[in-house]
C-alpha cells in the first residue's frame, strides 16, 4: 500500500481550513486517513503551519509521497532538510552531532527570517492604517471645505448681483437729471438772449422818436421869433 502526505479541506466557503495527513494513495481527498500530521491555515499573513515534526518526518524516511503543496508545507518548516542530513549520516558523510548543529542554525535563520516578515507585516499594517487616518482627515476636511465653499458664494454672488443693480440704477438717474438740467439751462439762456435783444431794440426803436420828435418840434420854434422881428420892423415903417 502507498502512503501519500496530502491536505484534507476542512473550513467555511471562502475560509478554507486544511489538515496534513498521511493516508492510502488510493483514497479520497477527504476520505479516510491513517493519521493526522498537522494543520495549515493559509488565510492569515504569514500561513500559521503546525505539525508533528517528528511524526511527519518519520513518514518522509519510511518513503511516503507527498503532494506538491504538502512537500512545500515539509520544506517550509525542515522536514525535508533534517532527512536530507540524516541520510548524509546513514552514508557516513555526517554525525548525529553535526546534523542537529547545522538544523539548528537553519531553524534559528529560518525563526529570524519568520520574525522580520511578521514585524515587517505590522509595520505596513500600522502605515497602512495611519495613512487610511490621514486620508480620511483630508477627505473630511476637503468635505467641509466644499459644503463651506458651496454655501458662501451664495451670499456673496446675491450682493455681488444687487450691488452693480443699485449702482446702475444711480448711473441711469444721474445722468438723466444731468440732461434735464442741460435741457433747461440753455432753454432758460436762449429765453434770456431773445429776451434781452428784444428790450434793446424797443429802446433803441423808441429813442430815436423821441429824438425825432424833438427835432421837429425845435425848428418850428426857433421859426417864431424871427417872424416876429418881421412883424415889428413892419410896424415901424
Amino acid at each position: 500500500m502507498a502512503t501519500r502526505i496530502r491536505l484534507q479541506r476542512h473550513g467555511k466557503k471562502g475560509k478554507p481550513f486544511f489538515h496534513l495527513v498521511a493516508a492510502d494513495s488510493r483514497a479520497k481527498r477527504d476520505g479516510k486517513f491513517i493519521e493526522k500530521l498537522g494543520t495549515y491555515n493559509p488565510t492569515a499573513n504569514p500561513a500559521v503551519i503546525d505539525i508533528n515534526f517528528d511524526a511527519t518526518l518519520a513518514w518522509v524516511q519510511t518513503g511516503a509521497e507527498m503532494s506538491d503543496t504538502a512537500r512545500a508545507i515539509l520544506s517550509y518548516k525542515g522536514v525535508l532538510y533534517k532527512n536530507h542530513l540524516l541520510n548524509g549520516v546513514k552514508k557516513g558523510a555526517l554525525t548525529a552531532e553535526q546534523v542537529e548543529e547545522r538544523f539548528n542554525q537553519w531553524l534559528a535563520s529560518k525563526e529570524a527570517k519568520i520574525e522580520g516578515k511578521i514585524s515587517g507585516l505590522a509595520k505596513n499594517a500600522e502605515k497602512q492604517k495611519a495613512d487610511r487616518m490621514a486620508a480620511e482627515v483630508a477627505a473630511n476636511a476637503a468635505k467641509a471645505a466644499a459644503v463651506e465653499a458651496k454655501n458662501t458664494p451664495e451670499v456673496e454672488e446675491v450682493v455681488a448681483e444687487e450691488a452693480p443693480a443699485t449702482e446702475e440704477v444711480v448711473a441711469e438717474e444721474a445722468p438723466a437729471t444731468e440732461e434735464v438740467v442741460a435741457e433747461e439751462a440753455p432753454a432758460t439762456e436762449e429765453v434770456v438772449a431773445e429776451e434781452a435783444p428784444a428790450t434793446e431794440e424797443v429802446v433803441a426803436e423808441e429813442a430815436p422818436a423821441t429824438e425825432e420828435v424833438v427835432a421837429e418840434e425845435a425848428p418850428a420854434t426857433e421859426e417864431t421869433p424871427a417872424a416876429e422881428e418881421a412883424s415889428e420892423e413892419a410896424a415901424a415903417e
